[in-house]
């Protein structure tokens, strides 16, 4: 999700959009395959049964297991519920079905690491780790969904730059809620690998979606301002 309604890199989910999509030259997409979105909304509609089974096919009913469940289960709720809502339009592009499983909905899978190695190795998490946990997560979901409501409604009364709000800070709030979820995710699995995941994601797509949208954005007189008072990803306080 960007700050501006023209950009065409990729929303907080990570999903690219323009690179997959096929389209003549006024943007409109000719491709026969499926909506974008139905490849997020599918890894999202997945998550609940996913857990579920990973708990019921190791037995594991721990509080950190319910704990788990509850975070990842809210979130992709609240993902649906956002896209009911307030969808971003470039996620009605459509892509052939391969490339949709091979670079959407795969690399999506890929969250579901942390669930496995927690139900499956039957983790202990220490109360103040599932504190922690809970925290980035909450701390997550306020600047995930919050910032993505101020885009779209804001974009629907003008154009141009948000500088105000989430964004008067940071030039991407969205993508800061969406790293601090899954870090939430990774905190509960006690291990690294969930880490690599993320790592996999921030370096591999939202770095590089954010430097474009940076570049984008620099068509706008009053940029080169905002981007001194904001940070890229973390807020600026000073």
């Amino acid at each position: 999700m960007n700050t501006t309604d023209e950009e065409g890199t990729a929303d907080v989910s990570g999903a690219p959009t323009r690179h997959l999509a096929s389209g003549d030259a006024t943007g409109n997409t000719t491709g026969n395959g499926l909506k974008i979105a139905t490849y997020i909304n599918a890894h999202k509609i997945l998550v609940l049964p996913v857990v579920v089974g990973l708990m019921w096919y190791f037995d594991n009913w721990s509080a950190e297991a319910y704990i788990y469940l509850a975070m990842h289960g809210t979130y992709s709720v609240l993902w649906l519920l956002k896209y009911s809502m307030f969808a971003d339009r470039r996620f009605e592009e459509r892509v052939p079905a391969w490339k949709g499983m091979l670079f959407i909905f795969l690399p999506l899978a890929g969250y579901y690491v942390a669930p496995y190695l927690l139900i499956s190795g039957r983790v202990v998490v220490p109360p103040a780790v599932i504190a922690l946990a809970l925290s980035t997560y909450i701390l997550g979901v306020f600047y995930h969904y919050g910032s993505d409501a101020q885009k779209h409604y804001t974009l629907q009364a003008r154009k141009g730059l948000i500088r105000e709000g989430f964004f008067g800070r940071t030039r991407n709030p969205n993508y800061l809620g969406e790293i601090l979820i899954y870090t939430g995710y990774a905190v509960m699995s006690l291990h690294w690998l969930p880490f690599v995941v993320l790592a996999g994601w921030v370096f591999g797509f939202f770095v590089r979606n954010m430097r474009a949208k940076d570049r984008s954005m620099s068509r706008y007189p009053d940029f080169a301002e905002y981007k001194r008072r904001t940070g890229l990803l973390f807020p600026r306080l000073w």
